[in-house]
């Protein structure tokens, strides 16, 4: 349905408010502005602020909604025959190539992610918004594949799936924030990406395994605990 003229003025002016008042964050930090600060530079009233955002932490994170639906939204997409860690790993290559904002690999996103870091309602606002991605994608991969609902493998995937995309983020974010080129960041991101969905596609089973200990399979016979390896081999051959 084609948007109507106040709609249109209503998604500006909303628009207007949101950017004015990240500018004034970026510029002196959230918790050093006040909304009445924020309704000045945008020309309008603190009520109409209150309006368009419940709280001050909205107007920081107006992009919200959007934000917690996009792993959801991968997952819809996915391409026949992909699997949910496949999709994101394409995603986010793609996401790498592009420096797209969605998984913080836009220019500026090492500013934004220090302001978030400065912050203590910012960081819990943070928090909440990773939980209800998880929820979000749990949800839609569980309604999916009509998972039963004691089923944890939904929220196990979830987790697992975004807790790694918010880890290589942060690796590119800690590294723009330490002044190095994108031109230096992008291989080893890349390569970084490809290392993290390897274990989630290939799981974790192997990851971590201790070498026996020297000479410990000779000190056992070798068997598998029931003292006769040969009889055990015989056995098995007799089948």
């Amino acid at each position: 349905m084609e948007e109507g003229l106040r709609e249109r003025k209503k998604r500006e002016t909303r628009q207007r408010i949101a950017d004015v008042a990240m500018g004034l964050f970026m510029a002196k930090g959230f918790d050093n502005v006040t909304v009445a600060e924020v309704a000045r530079a945008a020309d309008v009233s603190v009520n109409t602020v209150f309006n368009y955002f419940g709280t001050k932490e909205d107007l920081f994170a107006d992009r919200q909604d959007v934000v917690v639906d996009l792993p959801a939204r991968v997952l819809r997409e996915r391409q026949p025959g992909e699997g949910v860690v496949r999709a994101f790993r394409r995603d986010f290559l793609d996401a790498i190539a592009g420096r797209d904002w969605r998984y913080g690999l836009n220019q500026g996103s090492d500013v934004f992610a220090g302001i978030v870091a400065a912050s203590p309602a910012l960081v819990a606002r943070t928090r909440e918004i990773q939980e209800q991605r998880e929820t979000a994608l749990a949800r839609a991969l569980a309604d999916e594949l009509d998972a039963a609902p004691e089923d944890l493998s939904p929220r196990l995937v979830a987790t697992q799936v975004l807790a790694a995309t918010r880890l290589l983020g942060a690796y590119a974010a800690d590294r723009m924030a330490a002044g190095e080129d994108w031109a230096g960041i992008e291989p080893d991101l890349r390569t970084q990406a490809e290392r993290a969905f390897d274990l989630l596609e290939s799981g974790l089973g192997d990851y971590g395994r201790r070498a026996p200990a020297a000479g410990a399979s000779r000190a056992s016979g070798g068997d598998d605990g029931d003292g006769d390896p040969e009889g055990d081999e015989q056995q098995g051959e007799g089948h």
